[in-house]
């Protein structure tokens, strides 16, 4: 296979997305939309990949420079044509792709069965097309006797023209050495006062060039995103074709409708979700694992047989097998779950290390905390981990202590192993091993306060 280079159009404002992100920036399912060009484009394994920017240039450079491209810059949007230019082709070596930077549908798979197509056929130019049932405002592609003529846009086509179903999906290949003579010859159109990469075609045959339009298998190649609508759309779809891998694989999917998993994700067999789950980024899953309905989880890894209960919110965390949690937890960055325990409703962690066998059942706070196994936390139990100076501070629980319920733990201190604390205590010094802790206010009553009838009442 011929060396390829790649230039990706990425300068547009896309002002219909009537947001001030950069439209390539946009998210789908969880990743900057012109991540998945940029991915797609890597499986050709390119010399170079270039991206044309303007808008918000240094947001976009940002993200796409870490991803292996180099950024060069539009200053004034003057059209497709202009946009390729400004990439300095002629430096570039060679077959070019070029690619617009907002198709995130696009895959590894259309891209080689492009390239394959265009050196089988010793091309010198070719378009990728595609069929669409309705093809709206797409440029239609026009062929005389099978071969491939022109490129005309929907707004100057007429009745005959606009009833071809073949259309233009942005993405072009030309052999080595030509993109810059063809560019070059561009004239700027009056109407729009822009110069349009379409019209190499009609450049390329005047010149006598081979010029192709290679008919892709799947026409989500020629979706581009323009609008919130179109965003949504891009992201529902890589959803579903997410769940529709997880479930091959073996994964127990209750509602894939209803369903969210990032590309990011990975999740063993017989692990079961339930609707209204949401995974994002490099979480992993272990197998027989259960994700009851409306668990948010990010960045996490959670071993085999774990069950995440309804209504749970984990991020940065990791959960050792068989593990409990929730509902309606909540696990901060930097915490992590030993084997079997339980952390259970309205417990929040931060930053906690909680270990084998531990139980924390409801309505607790942990953060800067590390907890040995076996240890029993009371309901209303807090760790005072933030000091007036603004410092955090950690507590220190060992193995086997029973935490009496409504108890505080004032940071810095440690409680030693097989200690037992009282409840309602606010533990101020450190415990010994194996020692009883009582820290609360004793207990004052004062006989007949309360009068027994109104009349009592009125003459004290």
């Amino acid at each position: 296979m011929q060396e390829i280079s790649a230039i990706i159009l990425a300068a547009g404002k896309g002002t219909r997305m009537n947001s001030p992100l950069p439209k390539v920036l946009h998210p789908v399912a969880g990743l900057p939309m012109i991540s998945y060009v940029l991915s797609a484009i890597r499986s050709l394994e390119p010399k170079e990949c270039r991206v044309v920017v303007g808008h918000a240039k240094n947001l976009v450079q940002s993200v796409v420079e870490p991803l292996g491209a180099s950024c060069y810059v539009q200053e004034k949007q003057l059209g497709t044509g202009h946009a390729v230019q400004m990439a300095q082709p002629s430096s570039m070596q060679g077959h070019i792709l070029i690619v617009n930077g907002d198709h995130p549908l696009l895959q590894a798979a259309d891209l080689q069965s492009f390239v394959e197509q265009f050196e089988k056929q010793e091309a010198d130019v070719a378009v990728l097309s595609a069929e669409m049932e309705e093809p709206g405002a797409f440029g239609r592609i026009i062929r005389h006797n099978g071969d491939f003529r022109a490129i005309v846009e929907a707004r100057h086509a007429g009745k005959e023209t606009l009833e071809i179903k073949e259309v233009n999906t942005g993405i072009y290949l030309i052999r080595s050495g030509l993109l810059e003579d063809l560019t070059s010859a561009i004239e700027m159109n009056a109407e729009k006062e822009e110069f349009y990469l379409t019209d190499i075609v009609d450049i390329a045959n005047e010149k006598d060039y081979k010029v192709l339009a290679i008919p892709a298998k799947n026409p989500r190649v020629a979706f581009g995103v323009n609008t919130q609508e179109e965003l949504a759309q891009a992201s529902k779809s890589i959803f579903q074709a997410k769940v529709k891998t997880l479930m091959q694989e073996g994964v127990v999917v209750i509602d894939p409708e209803s369903t969210y998993v990032e590309p990011t994700v990975r999740i063993g067999p017989g692990s079961v979700l339930y609707p209204g789950t949401f995974i994002k980024g490099l979480t992993t899953i272990g197998h027989s694992c259960v994700l009851e309905p409306n668990v948010f989880i990010k960045n996490t890894d959670i071993a085999d047989a774990c069950q995440i209960r309804a209504g749970s919110y984990l991020e940065d965390c990791s959960i050792s097998e068989k593990a409990m949690i929730g509902p309606y937890a909540r696990l901060r960055p930097e915490t992590k779950i030993g084997k079997d325990a339980k952390v259970g409703n309205f417990v929040e962690m931060k930053k906690v290390n909680f270990g084998e066998g531990s139980k924390a059942s409801h309505l607790t706070y942990l953060g800067d905390a590390d907890i040995g196994k076996n240890v029993n936390v009371g309901c209303g139990t807090i760790t005072c981990n933030y000091a007036a100076n603004r410092k955090k501070y950690k507590t220190i629980i060992k193995d086997g202590v029973f935490v009496g319920s409504d108890t505080q733990f004032v940071a810095p201190v440690t409680i030693g192993e097989d200690a037992v604390i009282g409840s309602g205590s606010t533990i101020t010094k450190d415990v010994p091993d194996r020692a009883l802790a009582v820290a609360r206010g004793k207990q004052f009553i004062k006989e007949d306060y309360i009068a027994k009838d109104e009349d009592e009442c009125a003459e004290s």
